[in-house]
């Protein structure tokens, strides 16, 4: 499977297009702690303000990305206005996820680098401006296609800061990743991972703290305790989910619970 395939089958990713059209004047985002924010510019110019301390001036096509979104706004002239597409985007069921603790808080990139994404685009505005039935539908899946390839992007540019994605940016450490994400269960030891990667232990060791900021033991620990809460939202039982994640009782993955979230997986789901 490849490096994006297994994340999106853990975190699966959600948009939900919220405004198609022409935007002239200011416009106010709150801040949102539970979903990313996407803004696709198709005529500007368009001022971003808030998002990062410098202005941002977008003045060809682009799409903006923000992770973690501040409260911002975007500024556009008031007579000729700008064509945008503004949605939310989510993967998984909360705020913090692999995916974009992985990006930096501001992703901007042209259009033109996204290979497919100007017809991509076409195809929304199609949508955007049709009275067929399925049109949000249809909005906010294409959008979650553009957030695919905007990822790809990033992956390739290496734009990824640290942690998972900056991990499958790395062409050993992906093969390591991966091999981790399929098989959580594995009893994985140092020496497997770094022969997955075709790496020494030593060399691999401080190569992944280095790329991903995390130690290839804290990282499987990490990964398996998200596995786990993606599980137990599925309403599996807790001794079900500890051996399907690599923990050989329920004691054993709660005491992984506490050290990862400082709670137990019963607090946690009641939360």
């Amino acid at each position: 499977m490849d490096r994006l395939t297994t994340l999106l089958n853990h975190f699966t990713l959600h948009a939900g297009v919220f405004y198609t059209g022409n935007m002239c004047g200011v416009h106010d985002f709150r801040e949102d702690t539970l979903r990313g924010h996407i803004h696709l510019i198709r005529k500007g110019p368009v001022q971003v303000i808030g998002a990062q301390e410098a202005v941002i001036n977008i003045t060809g096509p682009a799409i903006l990305f923000l992770p973690r979104p501040q409260t911002h706004h975007l500024i556009a002239d008031e007579r000729a206005g700008a064509d945008v597409v503004c949605g939310t985007v989510q993967f998984g069921g909360g705020g913090r996820n692999p995916i974009t603790d992985s990006l930096p808080s501001v992703v901007l990139a042209a259009l033109a680098a996204l290979p497919s994404a100007e017809a991509l685009l076409g195809l929304m505005l199609d949508e955007a401006f049709s009275e067929l039935c399925g049109r949000q539908a249809a909005l906010d899946r294409l959008c979650e296609v553009l957030m695919i390839l905007l990822l790809r992007y990033c992956i390739d540019q290496g734009l990824t800061r640290s942690g998972t994605l900056a991990g499958l940016a790395d062409n050993r450490l992906a093969k390591a990743l991966i091999a981790i994400h399929e098989d959580p269960a594995r009893e994985w030891v140092l020496s497997d991972m770094a022969a997955a990667a075709g790496m020494s232990r030593a060399r691999f060791a401080v190569h992944f703290r280095e790329t991903t900021g995390q130690t290839p033991a804290d990282y499987l620990a990490s990964w398996r305790v998200m596995t786990a809460q993606q599980l137990l939202k599925q309403g599996l039982r807790l001794k079900h989910v500890a051996y399907d994640v690599g923990y050989g009782s329920a004691s054993a993955l709660t005491r992984a619970f506490v050290r990862k979230l400082g709670c137990s997986p019963a607090e946690w789901l009641e939360k």
